[in-house]
């Protein structure tokens, strides 16, 4: 792995040795910082990384350096951790009459210097280790990032003299086991909520298709899970995972870019990284540094990119989101860094180190002594990619750490006092491991007035700022707070974003969208595309009747029986209700045409009851003739209760009307068929066929016949008569008012007596069309009845496969088309006579005619 950092560094031989290659004073200097003081605090740091001579990362202890680079992103928590050690040396209620010193050592990824540097802090001397030389010693505790691939180099040395190790890195769960670090500890706070802060940035913005890039280590490996757990919770599906080893993030970058840029990968408009700082390498992030700059990057605090030397107008993370650890401002610590400057603090070589790079100072040949700097320059100048003025979280995290020392021998040193009167020099004599009852027990309020704790399992859950990276040209670079994220909120609103303060990314003008397919309009369904997560889909139309209202529905819902999809069907439309009303064009005709056929009726009926003793009207009984039309014209009037809004009365009336009006009629045309039958039959005067027509025996068919129809009804009405029924499917965004015919069977019982009464009367007018016609009507009356018997075979099929209103006209047109047939056939020839040709209208003509055709 080291191997790797240093193959790296050498490819970057050149722009590294350019920075110091004139500089032998800087290594001159020592790499640590001292402060005296009562008591010492010291802190491990990495300001800087270095290669030796060899070309080789340390294999053997030497201290000559080859060349080295400044880490500009950590010098913020160096310069908090001296400004947290003045303030409290300051305060006259903390730790008074007593002064805190500090150590300081650059924290190298090298195990001889790591090794050394916690030797130095231990014994205080550089040259034999294991040894005390001095009689006591005053360091109590130790800051450090603590990295976990070098808490086994360090740790296991600190742990066998019992030494307070405080760590200001990022959260580590697996360093809890007090078992393996017993002293141990950690201020800052847990990243419970920071996979559910990241999963609701992504609810929030409706992002549904996210790629996550994560560091290749024990918490990179913790986070993936957590933040995959709350995405598939959420349903927010994971466009693809890539895993990169912290160890070789350099190596990747110049050498396997590539492999990270595929159609997979660019498939996701926004990509979360989380970058663990603490690694054996704490090397820059140079893995996206050459992406397109549309993405959205989802970051966590503890990420940052190599901001150095890079393009300011198309920087790939202007427009990015940091999901950072809520923290107040430390008062007073930007005045301490503006006031902080070389002549201020000659000895601190860091601080020396960091003028010469950034105010093009040089150095005196005599006393390596800076000059030619720029005229009273001050940190609070420089852009953000060499300074950053506001408090980051490692560098609030390190304040608190030194309060956290600070406050726990300040309760250790008051109660020895009160315990036992001694002098203060005597107390503060004491072994470091009695310090550790205090720091797992110490709780207090920071001068920023948040709450510290130290104990893992007392620490509350964390707050989240949710921050805007802005990146304009000329290197003015801010990050703006856009939204919060609480945890604790009573009311449910965890997250808040101010969306209208969000620079999005270069190119990128609104809120960008990242999905695997767009979402479903409402009238379609999703289906799943198979083999691919359930954020990928298709989008299908709902089927006939079924609607989607809203976006991404995953089932169709039908519409109820009274309502009807609209044509996007996205939404159910309640039916209109509808029948055949005498509005309507169809009713209009049928209704007309009824009263047409209702006319011409009554006037033929006029007219045979004026031409009463006429022979035509004689022949073949005119009262039958009178009963027949009277029940045609009762037939045109059984239509009109077809037409108009159903109700129960016209629901039964249209049936029972129907059935007995048409049986008159039927039964009157036989009737008049056997008269004219009869007729002919009578050759003597005393047979018996004679007295059944003088009788007039067949005027009882018609009661008979009627009686029996009158029954069948009577019976349909008793059992389960007609009633008011709707028909929601035979016409689209309609609700039909019909009549139901109540029993099927009755009605089939009324419709199939009346076709056997027209058979029958078919049958024997058939059999009589060969009477001469000139005093009969045989040929007339089998022709009405064929016309009848048409129409009403005719009427069954299309009956049946008819709806709605289709169905009731079908009907009216039937009753008109079959009473129309039999009065046209039986009555259009008589009053032609009548009106046309009087003269063959008198019996002498019909003798005369008779007699010729007898005698021929």
């Amino acid at each position: 792995m080291l191997l790797l950092i240093a193959i790296f560094l050498l490819l970057q031989l050149p722009s590294l040795v350019y920075a110091f290659e004139n500089e032998p004073c800087l290594r001159q200097r020592s790499t640590s910082v001292h402060k005296d003081g009562d008591m010492v605090i010291g802190c491990f740091l990495s300001l800087y990384f270095f290669m030796y001579y060899t070309g080789i990362v340390d294999i053997q202890p030497t201290r000559e350096l080859y060349f080295f680079q400044f880490n500009f992103m950590n010098f913020q928590n160096y310069l908090a951790f001296i400004f947290a050690i003045d303030e409290i040396n300051r305060n006259p209620h903390l730790l008074p009459n007593i002064s805190l010193g500090y150590e300081f050592h650059n924290f190298i990824s090298s195990h001889w210097r790591t090794q050394e540097n916690s030797f130095v802090l231990l014994t205080g001397q550089h040259e034999i280790p294991n040894y005390i030389c001095r009689k006591e010693s005053k360091g109590v505790a130790v800051l450090t990032e603590m990295p976990w691939e070098t808490s086994a180099q360090i740790g296991p040395l600190l742990e066998l003299y019992k030494f307070p190790q405080v760590t200001f890195g990022s959260f580590d769960p697996t360093l809890m086991d007090s078992g393996q670090y017993p002293s141990f500890y950690q201020v800052a706070p847990k990243e419970t909520y920071l996979a559910l802060a990241m999963v609701s940035l992504m609810l929030h913005f409706h992002w549904t298709w996210v790629g996550l890039l994560i560091t290749e280590s024990h918490k990179g490996l913790q986070f993936l899970s957590d933040i995959r757990a709350e995405m598939d919770r959420n349903r927010v599906c994971v466009a693809f995972v890539e895993m990169v080893s912290t160890a070789t993030v350099s190596y990747h970058s110049t050498g396997k870019k590539h492999d990270i840029l595929n159609a997979e990968t660019l498939s996701a408009k926004v990509v979360v990284i989380y970058y663990d700082t603490d690694s054996a390498n704490d090397v820059n992030f140079h893995i996206v540094q050459n992406l397109v700059t549309w993405k959205v990057w989802v970051t966590n605090s503890q990420w940052h990119a190599d901001l150095d030397g890079r393009d300011f107008i198309k920087d790939p993370f202007h427009g990015n989101l940091i999901v950072s650890y809520h923290h107040k401002e430390i008062s007073g610590f930007k005045d301490f860094v503006q006031e902080a400057t070389p002549l201020k603090y000659p000895e601190d070589t860091y601080l020396v180190m960091y003028w010469s790079k950034n105010f093009d100072c040089s150095f005196s040949d005599s006393d390596c002594a800076l000059k030619n700097c720029t005229p009273n320059a001050s940190l609070a100048w420089l852009p953000l990619n060499r300074f950053e003025t506001a408090v980051r979280d490692r560098s609030y995290n390190i304040y608190n750490a030194v309060y956290a020392v600070a406050q726990a021998l300040h309760v250790m040193l008051f109660e020895e006092v009160q315990r036992s009167p001694m002098r203060i020099r005597e107390v503060m004599t004491f072994p470091p491991w009695k310090l550790h009852l205090f720091l797992k027990n110490i709780q207090f309020s920071s001068p920023s007035g948040e709450l510290v704790n130290l104990d893992e399992r007392q620490k509350l859950d964390s707050e989240y700022d949710i921050l805007n990276f802005w990146n304009f040209p000329e290197g003015l670079r801010l990050k703006v707070k856009v939204g919060t994220f609480s945890s604790r909120d009573p009311h449910g609103h965890k997250l808040t974003v101010s969306e209208d303060m969000i620079e999005w990314a270069t190119g990128v003008a609104e809120t960008p969208r990242s999905v695997c397919s767009e979402s479903c309009n409402p009238g379609y369904r999703k289906s799943p595309q198979e083999g691919k997560a359930h954020c990928c889909f298709d989008c299908i139309p709902c089927a006939d009747n079924e609607i989607t209202n809203y976006t991404d529905m995953e089932q169709c819902v039908k519409c109820p029986v009274h309502q009807y999809a609209n044509a996007q069907k996205n939404q159910c439309v309640q039916k209109s209700v509808t029948f055949l009303a005498y509005e309507d064009p169809l009713g209009k005709t049928l209704a007309g045409t009824a009263l047409t056929l209702i006319v011409l009726t009554a006037a033929a009926l006029g007219l045979f009851v004026k031409h009463r003793d006429t022979a035509i009207v004689k022949a073949n009984n005119r009262d039958l003739s009178y009963t027949l039309l009277i029940s045609l014209s009762c037939c045109f009037l059984c239509s009109l209760l077809f037409i108009g809004r159903p109700n129960t009365a016209t629901c039964i009336l249209q049936q029972t009307t129907f059935g007995v009006v048409f049986t008159v009629a039927v039964s009157t045309v036989l009737a008049k068929t056997i008269t004219v039958v009869l007729a002919f039959k009578v050759t003597a005067p005393g047979r018996r066929i004679r007295k059944l027509l003088i009788s007039g025996a067949p005027n009882y068919i018609i009661p008979t016949c009627s009686l029996v129809q009158l029954t069948l009804c009577s019976v349909w009405m008793g059992t389960n008569p007609p009633y008011i029924d709707t028909d929601a499917h035979s016409e689209h965004g309609h609700i039909i008012i019909v009549c139901n015919k109540g029993s099927l069977t009755a009605f089939y019982c009324v419709l199939g007596y009346l076709g056997s009464l027209s058979l029958v009367s078919f049958t024997v007018a058939f059999l009589a069309r060969n009477l001469p016609d000139t005093f009969n009507e045989a040929k007339f009356l089998t022709f009405s009845m064929l016309v009848f018997c048409s129409v009403w075979v005719t009427f069954l099929p299309v009956y049946h496969s008819s709806k709605g209103k289709a169905m009731v006209a079908m009907e009216v047109f039937s009753i008109l088309a079959s009473s129309a047939g039999l009065l046209a056939c039986i009555f259009a020839p008589k009053c032609y006579i009548i009106f046309v040709k009087p003269d063959k209208n008198f019996l002498t003509a019909i003798r005369d005619k008779t007699h010729f055709v007898r005698k021929k």
